[in-house]
């Protein structure tokens, strides 16, 4: 037998009534969860999950973690009513579940303060955003999922996955002083490609020196896996992770966990290698995190903008950031005349920002013009009060830079928070080397050094989950509603993503009429009346549904009406939404297929058979799992549960 991956070790430890002594690639198992966690804006919808099933008990309310930062921040809590309504709605469930981890408005971004205080190596987390894949920095399997697969593990304290092919990417040699974990994971994307070799697959990160990479550094690398297109991203378990948990407030998770390291024999589709020496700064240009340059080809680009902050931006990259603007005004520069409202910082949480005003770091940020807000997403997506106005340039330390997402008609750049920091001064890029050059290196040791001692790391054997959680039933005998359909197509290129399909602007919705005549608002106007005119079959290509975990995506389809959707390949999520909202889609492979369909042409898709038939030719798809077949078959997830627990009882 071939060694496990680290994924799979932790997935085999958490692995309900599974007879096999391992697990691999393609196996469907029932896994026991250790954490499920929320933003407000997922629980929006995920109470519609958890309403349907009848509001039953939580299966931990102790690890159920919900924290309201999407929405909010002063201005939207006083006067937006639709991000009030999804706040109240957050209190009353953190109130009616007694939650013992319920974050109110703006003390942590989601995952910040749950990376900090909380996940341990070895814990599998569910989350109802695509960017739970930060937790692989601590040495968790972290997975976003939509809010109907958060909602049943939250109750039931399981779930399912099929085993996830492996990838690793290993970082040899070593950094240049002041690169960052952004730059890294940059470096990363403009080498390998969104959406290409990560796809749907666990991706296991190594180097040469990962004594040189912090948990922060790591945090900010498995953040943007999400953007890599990767179902996890995950560092073994450390020293770093092990300083960080002795960090912690509370001392249950000062220690625990299980301490997995990959076998020697494990088996990985292809391993591929990043050189670090000598790195430049990254920086991505609009519409794609993967549209990735040496800072050097972008040098005096005009900006409108500069934004620090967003769950990437670690604490430690908004230290380097203060330490660069430190050294801009040691060499005699001046931030030039701006509004406030152009440069804006956000801190992940409370605590972050209450050690940048310890060290004096929060004055540097004011002095060079910043406007420091309370912790949420702000500017990254664009929906509370802060966002860029059409046709404004913004570099940003964020994740994503695709059309809209910093606000409608917005244009966004990407880079370290030390680059922004860097360009903040004249708002153009400049290569931020020779500020981090001036950074006195003491300073920032003392900055960023742990408090405490470290006992040494203890590595533990995986043993399979024979707890008291009943296993879920991987098959079904449902059959598909929708055996055969007519339409015509409307085609889609590659990697079409979440918030094309319905910007975050209209998550606040619940209605599945509102939300479908939203769909595709931005992207293609008369998306919904060309599918309600018969072209109703989507044709796209490689990575349909990428970017966001949220199912108002797959909602906003079967509010339009679409009938089904053929692709090359679909996004780990998105394509788990689909199965939950039995929503019917089919992976085609043939080049030949997309060769031949035209917009408007009539198809026929047989779900049964798996093929579609165009012209009096049959394209062949791939086979779904049975597990995916039998939710689909019972009508989605939330009946499928139904009819299994009434079997049960």
């Amino acid at each position: 037998m071939a060694g496990m991956t680290l994924t799979e070790k932790i997935l085999y430890h958490h692995a309900i009534d599974w007879p096999k002594d391992h697990v691999k690639a393609g196996d469907i198992i029932t896994i026991s969860v250790d954490w499920t966690i929320a933003s407000e804006l997922a629980w929006n919808g995920m109470n519609l999950t958890y309403e349907a099933l009848g509001r039953p008990p939580l299966f931990n309310k102790d690890r159920f973690y919900l924290a309201l930062d999407h929405t909010v921040d002063r201005n939207t809590l006083a006067s937006d009513v639709r991000t009030q309504k999804l706040v109240q709605l957050s209190r009353g469930f953190a109130k009616e579940a007694k939650l013992k981890y319920f974050y109110d408005a703006n003390q942590t971004i989601m995952h910040t303060e749950f990376f900090r205080q909380l996940v341990r190596p070895g814990e599998i987390v569910l989350g109802a955003d695509s960017h739970t894949s930060s937790h692989g920095g601590m040495a968790a399997l972290a997975i976003g999922l939509g809010g109907a697969d958060i909602s049943i593990a939250m109750v039931l304290g399981r779930s399912w996955i099929q085993v996830p092919e492996a990838i690793r990417v290993h970082y040899a040699g070593r950094l240049p002083f002041g690169l960052t974990g952004k730059d890294v994971i940059l470096k990363t994307l403009g080498q390998l490609g969104r959406n290409t070799v990560a796809m749907e697959r666990t991706v296991e990160f190594t180097g040469d020196h990962l004594e040189d990479f912090s948990t922060d550094f790591r945090f900010t690398i498995a953040n943007m896996t999400a953007e890599f297109g990767g179902l996890n991203g995950i560092f073994p378990a450390d020293d770093h992770v092990l300083r960080t948990m002795q960090q912690r407030r509370d001392p249950e998770f000062r220690q625990g966990g299980w301490w997995f390291a990959a076998d020697e024999g494990a088996k990985y589709l292809e391993t591929f290698r990043i050189d670090l020496n000598g790195l430049a700064p990254q920086v991505a240009k609009p519409f794609s995190p993967d549209n990735v340059f040496n800072v050097e080809e972008t040098l005096g680009q005009k900006l409108d903008g500069c934004f620090i902050g967003a769950c990437t931006t670690t604490e430690e990259e908004l230290i380097l950031g203060a330490l660069v603007l430190e050294a801009g005004f040691r060499a005699g520069m001046k931030p030039i005349a701006s509004s406030t409202d152009y440069r804006i910082v956000v801190p992940g949480s409370l605590e972050i920002a209450e050690n940048l005003q310890r060290a004096g770091l929060r004055e540097i940020y004011q002095r060079a013009g910043y406007r420091i807000n309370e912790p949420g997403c702000s500017m990254c997506l664009g929906i509370a009060s802060d966002r860029a106005l059409p046709d404004e340039v913004w570099l940003s330390s964020q994740n994503r830079n695709f059309h809209n997402r910093m606000g409608k008609g917005s244009i966004a750049w990407l880079a370290s928070a030390a680059t922004v920091a860097a360009s903040s001064f004249d708002m153009k890029i400049i290569d931020p080397r020779p500020l981090l050059a001036q950074i006195d290196r003491e300073k920032w040791q003392r900055l960023i050094a742990p408090k405490s001692g470290l006992p040494a790391v203890v590595f533990t054997k995986p043993q399979p989950d024979h707890s008291s959680h009943a296993a879920q039933r991987a098959s079904g005998n449902g059959k598909m509603q929708h055996a055969l359909i007519i339409g015509k197509a409307q085609i889609f290129g590659d990697n079409i993503d979440t918030d094309a399909i319905i910007a975050g602007e209209f998550c606040h919705l619940s209605d599945l009429k509102e939300i479908g005549a939203k769909a595709f608002y931005h992207f293609r106007p008369d998306f919904v009346k060309r599918v309600r005119a018969g072209e109703n079959i989507i044709i796209a290509g490689e990575g349909w549904g990428c970017g966001s975990s949220r199912e108002h995506a797959a909602w906003a389809l079967k509010g339009a009406g679409v009938q089904a959707i053929i692709a090359k390949s679909f996004a780990y999520i998105h394509k788990r939404n689909l199965v939950n909202e039995a929503i019917p889609f089919l992976i085609v492979r043939d080049e030949n297929f997309y060769a031949a369909v035209k917009d408007g042409e009539t198809l026929e898709v047989d779900f049964v058979n798996g093929t579609v038939a165009h012209r009096g030719k049959i394209y062949h798809g791939e086979k779904l799992p049975q597990v995916m077949t039998g939710i689909m078959g019972h009508g989605g997830l939330v009946p499928h549960v139904r009819k299994e627990l009434a079997e049960a009882a």
